[in-house]
């Protein structure tokens, strides 16, 4: 990487030297890191269209983030990474560089978790006159993050990612009061959501409460018989219907969950990404663990409590009064009280303006 360095010669920037007249069209490089890392990373597409109302916005993707990414308000265009080699056909590698050598003006590689070699080449082949990143995460044997030549000062500092995320483009004066994660659903999604949930027998006059009991990791899992103990209590004194959801792995973990739970309750699988958010969007309230799809819950605008053990929730949770974050007082999730999860998820549906019954 040293010897990379040596040979492209990139010479840095400052941000003064930036001529603005000349961006017309912008790509947003976020091709790793996990569904929450993404959608905490969306502010920028927003903040982007603020400060360049008239450019073209594109954002380059694994293929698993892309449907979350979809119909984004603030995208003209999305460019598909695929993950696995043999998923590439010559059509779809050809139109890829082809988007890709499209005549980008600035490009931004968001590297606030971790730092993708990748990345920072499909950056460089677009052969924009702009690169924008974070010096985080150098590479051994360099002097700074020499793909880009602008390069911006990174803290360790504890902040909130989605505060990180808009760090790197404040350094062009590129900003935004809003920070929250955003999934754009169009208007016949949720139209469908409320099919589908009427075909399940769920009513709209009565609480529903979204449960996703899983986690990537088993750390960030608060326990089965809690999430069971949460939903009786809601499911007895305030009639909620409780709408169960698993990942593709957590079938046995939905299954007992499901078996714990005296109050009616169903199981909702096979679901697309983006059907789960329409799904998930109807609902009153969502418990969840600190994964990704607590996040998709709070891009749609669902009003969640998200259990958190190891990950300090000051940096991971969604963004947003209506998004309550329950760390362990040990840093473990299982120290995480049912008292403490109800009261937050009660006093949540009342501001929604649910009348929820106080005996």
């Amino acid at each position: 990487m040293g010897l990379l360095e040596w040979v492209l010669k990139r010479k840095p920037l400052h941000p003064s030297q930036v001529d603005w007249k000349s961006i017309h069209k912008i790509l947003v490089i976020r091709q790793h890191d996990q569904l929450g890392d993404f959608l905490l990373s969306t502010p920028v597409l927003r903040a982007l269209r603020d400060r360049f109302p008239q450019a073209e916005i594109s954002l380059l993707v694994r293929s698993y983030q892309e449907p979350v990414a979809r119909n984004n308000r603030n995208l003209n265009d999305i460019l598909v990474f695929q993950e696995v080699g043999y998923r590439w056909r010559p059509k779809s590698l050809w139109s890829f560089l082809r988007k890709l050598r499209s005549g980008f003006d600035l490009v931004v590689v968001l590297n606030t978790v971790s730092h993708s070699n990748t990345s920072d080449v499909l950056a460089w082949l677009t052969g924009a006159r702009y690169i924008l990143g974070s010096s985080h995460l150098r590479f051994p044997g360099t002097s700074r993050n020499f793909f880009y030549n602008l390069e911006v000062p990174y803290q360790d500092d504890g902040k909130h990612q989605s505060v990180k995320n808009l760090e790197i483009v404040s350094y062009l004066n590129v900003s935004t009061t809003n920070f929250r994660e955003e999934i754009t659903l169009l208007p016949e999604e949720q139209a469908w959501a409320r099919r589908y949930l009427k075909k399940l027998k769920f009513t709209f006059d009565r609480p529903i409460l979204g449960i996703h009991p899983g986690a990537g990791k088993i750390e960030n899992r608060w326990p089965v018989e809690k999430f069971a103990e949460t939903a009786e209590r809601f499911g007895r004194k305030h009639g909620a219907q409780i709408a169960i959801f698993h990942g593709p792995s957590e079938k046995a973990l939905a299954d007992r969950l499901l078996k714990e739970v005296t109050v009616p309750a169903k199981i909702i699988s096979d679901l697309t990404l983006r059907e789960f958010a329409a799904v998930i969007s109807q609902a009153d309230l969502f418990l969840g663990n600190d994964t990704g799809t607590t996040h998709v819950a709070a891009a749609v605008g669902t009003p969640l409590v998200v259990i958190f053990g190891p990950t300090d929730p000051n940096q991971w949770k969604p963004w947003g009064a209506e998004f309550v974050a329950i760390r362990g007082i040990d840093e473990r999730c299982e120290s995480v009280s049912v008292e403490d999860v109800v009261t937050a998820g009660e006093q949540l549906l009342l501001k929604k303006g649910i009348a929820l019954n106080q005996t």
